[in-house]
């Protein structure tokens, strides 16, 4: 302090500069703390040069205070600021990625799924040094954001009576253009965005609380949940039925220009290769219940008929006695129930609920080959060691019903696996080198445009491998489901993208697709464009009952 003092007196002009720099750089973060929007496709100027109600109430109690509480409040304020720019950046990256602002109750779990993503994707000091930093950007914006509001507060004590004739106009021109509804741009001069911002988010607070509880009573009633074993998908007994969710295939994969005439060529080249092996498909759409991510909810949102789109359903959900589609199938004792989830690397808890005998997680598939980026191996590979492990057994007593989780269309998309020879896939060393040749995820993560491509080359890759196992390992009694779990992320499949993704039923006995006529879906694996789209949680009651399953509800 000493010496900032000696030098002050010794360059004047240069301290004054500094002087009033750091003063306008104090305002302009307040102001633009203040006026942040939480999307950023709104980040546009005319957003930053409004008048904030919230700064010119702020300016009045400051005012009115003595020197001890008013830097009390003022730093309080700045930390306040601070926590709503982080809280703006949330909602940004959240509606980028998941289609939906971010939760102040549900979602800070999530975090650690990101770090986790981060670390799959870009190495584990990357993931580190991410957090790391992260955390000390936040701090460094708390500090800096209280010491910004101090520093307006003291400039305003420096002469009260001009500050509080500059409050007071202030006040009234905000009035007026308030009334007026003076406008710059489109958007209104007169902001009271922080407070609007405030409301929003205790909003959602107190309606996810709610939430809560009513969701609760909703997965305690279950249409099929008193069925009897007997009752439940007689006219699939004797049948291998197959889940598949294939990861982030979407609408878009489908219907936009960039993605589209890979993926719809590669459907209608797997269409004709599966009619020729004596297969027949027909697809429609569902909604998904999440978007760009947490596909967890939206394998639930499927197979429990519940519509589960956050966190505290999902946990509700697992924790019920609710009839999971896959577990009708263990219910009967007429089949074995098998998972196959690569992308699962801990311990799973969910295979109760989902009614599994059997689950081959990243570690149990026997893979020796090399990580494609978030995914722990390719999809053929997957399939194969399906096969292997269960499929192809000689010596089942009863027909398998299997939950089939593929994961390499998981962003980032790259590098992405290329098929090879089913007989040579081995442990699978053979994508050893097939992976160093691929693109870099770190030259994709942050390219819209390179991410379509390489999207689009991911979906095309999925279908190819499931369709071609079809081909060569299904049979007349294989009952194949596969959809996606839900849409890419926005840079992908754009910021007015739907939910909805497709979804096919294939086999080769006719009575199976007859069983589903009455859907109206299109025949194929690309459903028409208006095809029937159906929210996703529908699909379980209309898929047991459309295969002979009685209703008997249970009211828990």
């Amino acid at each position: 302090m000493a010496y900032w003092r000696s030098w002050r007196s010794r360059h004047p002009r240069a301290a004054q500069a500094v002087w009033w720099t750091v003063t306008a750089l104090s305002l302009a973060l307040v102001l633009t703390a203040l006026l942040m929007p939480n999307r950023i496709g709104a980040l546009h100027s005319n957003r930053f040069t409004r008048l904030p109600g919230e700064a010119i109430l702020g300016a009045a109690m400051l005012l009115a205070l003595r020197r001890r509480p008013r830097m009390v409040v003022a730093a309080l304020g700045g930390v306040l600021l601070g926590a709503l720019t982080v809280l703006n950046l949330l909602d940004m990256g959240f509606v980028e990625y998941l289609g939906r602002d971010f939760n102040l109750v549900l979602d800070w779990g999530l975090l650690d799924d990101a770090q986790s993503y981060i670390a799959d994707s870009m190495g584990g000091a990357t993931a580190v040094a991410a957090a790391v930093g992260l955390v000390l950007l936040i701090g460094l914006l708390f500090a800096v954001m209280a010491l910004a509001t101090i520093r307006v507060s003291n400039l305003m004590m420096r002469d009260p009576q001009r500050a509080t004739r500059a409050t007071l106009l202030a006040a009234t021109v905000w009035v007026t253009c308030s009334v007026v509804g003076l406008q710059n741009a489109g958007v209104p001069v007169a902001s009271y965005r922080t407070a609007d911002a405030l409301v929003n988010k205790a909003r959602q607070v107190r309606q996810t609380l709610k939430d809560e509880a009513a969701f609760g009573k909703e997965a305690r009633t279950d249409a099929f949940g008193a069925t009897p074993a007997d009752q439940l998908v007689p006219d699939l007994r004797g049948k291998d039925v197959i889940f598949t969710f294939i990861e982030s295939y979407g609408r878009s994969a489908i219907e936009d220009p960039v993605m589209a005439p890979g993926v719809d060529q590669t459907l209608a080249t797997s269409t004709e290769a599966l009619t020729k092996a004596g297969f027949h498909a027909k697809s429609g759409w569902l909604t998904s219940a999440t978007f760009g991510g947490s596909s967890w909810l939206g394998h639930s949102s499927t197979l429990s008929g519940l519509w589960v789109d956050n966190q505290q359903r999902y946990r509700t959900v697992m924790a019920s006695d609710h009839l999971s589609l896959t577990k009708a199938f263990q219910k009967t004792g007429a089949w074995d129930t098998v998972g196959i989830m690569p992308g699962v690397q801990k311990g799973w808890p969910e295979q109760e609920y989902y009614g599994l005998d059997t689950v081959y997680n990243a570690f149990k598939l026997g893979y020796q080959g090399p990580k494609f980026s978030w995914s722990t191996m390719p999809d053929q590979y997957t399939l194969e060691a399906f096969q292997r492990l269960e499929h192809g057994r000689t010596d089942r007593a009863k027909p398998l019903m299997s939950e089939i989780i593929l994961t390499s269309s998981h962003q980032p998309w790259a590098p992405i696996p290329k098929m090879v020879d089913w007989d040579d896939l081995g442990d699978g060393s053979i994508f050893d080198g097939i992976q160093k040749a691929g693109k870099k995820a770190s030259d994709v993560i942050a390219d819209s445009a390179e991410s379509k491509v390489e999207y689009g080359k991911s979906i095309e890759y999925s279908v190819t491998a499931l369709t071609q196992w079809m081909e060569r390992y299904g049979t007349d009694d294989t009952v194949l489901v596969f959809l996606g779990d839900h849409q890419p992320i926005t840079r992908v499949s754009g910021n007015n993208a739907s939910r909805d993704v497709p979804i096919s039923i294939v086999a080769k006995d006719p009575k199976v697709l007859d069983k589903i006529a009455s859907w109206n879906w299109t025949d194929g694996l690309k459903p028409a464009k208006n095809a029937p789209v159906w929210k996703m949680n529908l699909f379980r009651d209309r898929f047991l009952t459309a295969y002979g399953s009685t209703p008997h509800p249970s009211n828990g």
